[in-house]
């Protein structure tokens, strides 16, 4: 890795450059994509995804109210509104089969989360948005890696779509220094159009053919996850192996552990339960010296930002009983069996008081 950072230091490539293009090419080849844009985070490059597709005032764009609330704001930042749809009990993903009934003459795209590392049902959404009519963008965030199944043959998430959104948070499982993101596509033109917004609208230096920001990934980034993405599939396959571990270790007891769906293979970017009185054990297992989370406490519709939208309490039940029972167990690769077994042996504790 030091040889990375003098590489970078001794190049003064600092911003774009032979750095960004060799990961971009990595990274789409590895997502079985034709072009990757790397930009300056997630949340950008799913707002920049929106706007090359033309997403703009007056457009509605479904998704899901329990996501990270980038998703959200990258939505309304187009100026269009954000229109939810409840999701599926087991996975926490979209309901497909409640998206038919929120298109209306205004939607122009859907954006499918594929939350915690667990893949939505790809094929199940192209067989309601057809015709090109209505866009599909993934929400790929929290999914570096994982595949779905589509006509029998698997596939990358962010792939079968118009456009797939990365993060590169240092907490993802492809994770940056700092900031980073990639918007992967097949289109040509999509490609083109993103490059140009994330650099202030040049096609050519100092032509400025459409109004764009400062949105560019960073080499130093880029050069450090060039080099990480040649461990991710073995990282990956280490957070499967770890998941196998806890839910044998927390077969029998009173919760829910993930468990995925037959067109998925998830990866595993957090290991979230179900349970009740969820807040008493995170304080249990706080005062045990283990670190859990919630994600999410609140779902978005909820969340004072977008009381604007009109949605209540009680509009999204799946959503709002999954902010209310889901907890984040320690996962991250180097994690050991035997801390595993403190974990799970601290659960099991709570539920003999």
């Amino acid at each position: 890795m030091r040889q990375v950072l003098d590489d970078v230091v001794s190049s003064s490539a600092f911003v774009g450059g032979r750095f960004v293009r060799d990961f971009e090419e990595r990274f789409a080849y590895y997502c079985g994509s034709k072009h990757a844009v790397g930009v300056s985070s997630g949340t950008s490059a799913l707002r920049l995804a929106l706007l090359a597709c033309g997403v703009k005032a007056a457009d509605e764009v479904i998704t899901v109210p329990n996501t990270y609330i980038a998703t959200v704001e990258a939505i309304s930042q187009t100026g269009a509104r954000p229109v939810f749809v409840d999701i599926e009990a087991e996975t926490g993903n979209m309901d497909m089969s409640l998206v038919r009934g929120a298109v209306t003459d205004r939607t122009k795209a859907v954006i499918p989360v594929h939350l915690y590392g667990h893949p939505c049902d790809m094929t199940a959404l192209s067989q309601i948005v057809t015709g090109g009519k209505v866009m599909v963008i993934e929400d790929a965030c929290q999914a570096h890696g994982a595949e779905y199944m589509i006509d029998g043959a698997w596939f990358r998430a962010g792939s079968r779509s118009l456009a797939g959104c990365f993060s590169f948070y240092p907490t993802k499982n492809l994770g940056a220094l700092g900031e980073g993101g990639m918007v992967v596509t097949e289109s040509d033109e999509l490609a083109l159009k993103l490059r140009m917004l994330r650099d202030h609208g040049q096609k050519d230096k100092n032509v400025h053919t459409i109004e764009g920001s400062n949105e560019r990934l960073h080499s130093i980034q880029a050069a450090f996850l060039s080099v990480k993405l040649r461990l991710l599939d073995k990282w990956n396959e280490e957070r499967r192996k770890l998941a196998q571990v806890y839910a044998g270790l927390l077969e029998g007891l009173p919760l829910r552990v993930p468990k995925p769906a037959g067109h998925a293979r998830p990866v595993y970017h957090v290991y979230v339960i179900h349970v009740e009185k969820r807040d008493a054990l995170k304080d249990f297992l706080s005062s045990k010296g283990i670190d859990t989370a919630i994600h999410y406490p609140t779902p978005v519709h909820l969340q004072p930002a977008y009381s604007h939208l009109g949605y209540r309490r009680g509009d999204f039940p799946v959503a709002e009983k999954w902010s209310g029972d889901i907890l984040s167990l320690p996962m991250f690769v180097g994690l050991r069996r035997d801390e595993i077994e403190y974990v799970a042996g601290a659960i099991r504790e709570f539920f003999l008081h």
